[in-house]
Protein backbone atom coordinates (compact mmCIF):
# COMPACT_ATOMS: atom_id res chain seq x y z
CA UNK A 1 0.00 0.00 0.00
CA UNK A 2 1.35 3.15 -0.98
CA UNK A 3 1.64 6.32 1.37
CA UNK A 4 -1.30 7.76 0.25
CA UNK A 5 -3.47 5.23 0.22
CA UNK A 6 -2.52 4.56 4.21
CA UNK A 7 -2.90 7.96 5.12
CA UNK A 8 -6.42 7.38 3.37
CA UNK A 9 -6.64 3.82 5.85
CA UNK A 10 -6.14 6.23 8.59
CA UNK A 11 -8.46 8.82 8.31
CA UNK A 12 -11.05 6.06 8.05
CA UNK A 13 -9.98 4.44 11.15
CA UNK A 14 -10.02 7.66 13.54
CA UNK A 15 -13.00 8.41 11.44
CA UNK A 16 -14.92 4.87 12.56
CA UNK A 17 -13.44 5.24 16.06
CA UNK A 18 -14.86 8.25 16.26
CA UNK A 19 -18.16 6.97 15.98
CA UNK A 20 -17.99 4.17 18.14
CA UNK A 21 -16.91 6.06 20.92
CA UNK A 22 -19.66 8.43 20.16
CA UNK A 23 -22.22 5.50 20.05
CA UNK A 24 -20.67 4.25 23.44
CA UNK A 25 -23.04 5.95 25.09
CA UNK A 26 -26.56 5.82 25.71
CA UNK A 27 -28.73 9.39 25.68
CA UNK A 28 -26.68 9.15 22.43
CA UNK A 29 -28.33 6.41 21.19
CA UNK A 30 -31.14 7.55 22.16
CA UNK A 31 -30.82 10.62 19.94
CA UNK A 32 -30.16 8.50 17.12
CA UNK A 33 -33.23 6.68 17.66
CA UNK A 34 -35.37 9.29 17.60
CA UNK A 35 -34.01 11.19 14.76
CA UNK A 36 -34.61 7.95 12.87
CA UNK A 37 -37.96 9.64 12.69
CA UNK A 38 -36.86 12.39 10.87
CA UNK A 39 -35.25 15.93 11.65
CA UNK A 40 -35.79 17.40 14.61
CA UNK A 41 -35.47 20.29 16.26
CA UNK A 42 -33.05 20.38 19.79
CA UNK A 43 -35.79 21.93 21.95
CA UNK A 44 -38.23 19.24 20.81
CA UNK A 45 -35.52 16.54 21.60
CA UNK A 46 -35.14 18.31 24.77
CA UNK A 47 -38.43 17.65 25.68
CA UNK A 48 -38.87 14.08 24.42
CA UNK A 49 -35.62 12.68 26.41
CA UNK A 50 -36.21 15.09 29.00
CA UNK A 51 -32.75 16.22 29.45
CA UNK A 52 -31.48 19.74 29.94
CA UNK A 53 -30.66 21.37 26.98
CA UNK A 54 -27.11 22.16 27.69
CA UNK A 55 -26.36 18.27 28.23
CA UNK A 56 -28.24 17.20 25.06
CA UNK A 57 -26.49 19.67 23.02
CA UNK A 58 -23.25 18.14 24.39
CA UNK A 59 -24.43 14.57 23.40
CA UNK A 60 -25.45 15.99 19.65
CA UNK A 61 -22.37 17.65 19.23
CA UNK A 62 -20.46 14.60 19.81
CA UNK A 63 -22.61 12.82 17.34
CA UNK A 64 -22.24 15.34 14.92
CA UNK A 65 -17.90 15.46 15.50
CA UNK A 66 -18.43 11.76 14.63
CA UNK A 67 -20.15 12.56 11.49
CA UNK A 68 -23.38 10.96 12.03
CA UNK A 69 -25.45 13.89 12.64
CA UNK A 70 -26.53 17.25 10.75
CA UNK A 71 -27.42 20.41 11.90
CA UNK A 72 -28.53 23.47 10.12
CA UNK A 73 -29.69 26.85 12.06
CA UNK A 74 -33.38 28.13 11.36
CA UNK A 75 -33.72 31.50 13.30
CA UNK A 76 -33.15 30.49 16.92
CA UNK A 77 -33.62 26.94 16.87
CA UNK A 78 -30.96 24.30 15.42
CA UNK A 79 -32.37 20.35 13.67
CA UNK A 80 -30.66 17.81 13.91
CA UNK A 81 -30.85 15.25 11.46
CA UNK A 82 -29.22 11.41 10.89
CA UNK A 83 -26.78 12.18 7.91
CA UNK A 84 -26.68 9.54 5.65
CA UNK A 85 -23.32 9.44 4.98
CA UNK A 86 -21.85 8.84 8.43
CA UNK A 87 -23.99 5.52 8.38
CA UNK A 88 -23.15 4.35 5.17
CA UNK A 89 -19.11 4.77 6.63
CA UNK A 90 -20.38 2.93 9.96
CA UNK A 91 -22.15 0.13 8.15
CA UNK A 92 -18.79 -0.48 6.05
CA UNK A 93 -16.67 -0.52 8.91
CA UNK A 94 -19.13 -3.32 10.22
CA UNK A 95 -19.01 -5.19 7.00
CA UNK A 96 -15.45 -5.18 7.07
CA UNK A 97 -15.42 -7.26 10.29
CA UNK A 98 -18.18 -9.88 9.01
CA UNK A 99 -15.92 -12.85 8.69
CA UNK A 100 -15.03 -14.50 5.61
CA UNK A 101 -16.36 -17.99 4.81
CA UNK A 102 -13.26 -19.33 4.81
CA UNK A 103 -12.58 -17.81 8.98
CA UNK A 104 -16.08 -19.57 9.24
CA UNK A 105 -14.04 -23.28 8.82
CA UNK A 106 -11.77 -24.62 11.62
CA UNK A 107 -8.67 -24.25 10.05
CA UNK A 108 -6.73 -26.46 12.63
CA UNK A 109 -7.81 -28.92 14.85
CA UNK A 110 -6.42 -28.35 18.66
CA UNK A 111 -5.84 -31.91 20.11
Amino acid sequence: MNSAGMAAGTRLTDEVLRMFRALGDETRLRLLRRLREGEQCVCDLTDELDTRQSLLSFHLRSLKDAGLVTDRRDGRWVYYALNPDGLETLRRALDELRPSNRALRVLRRCD
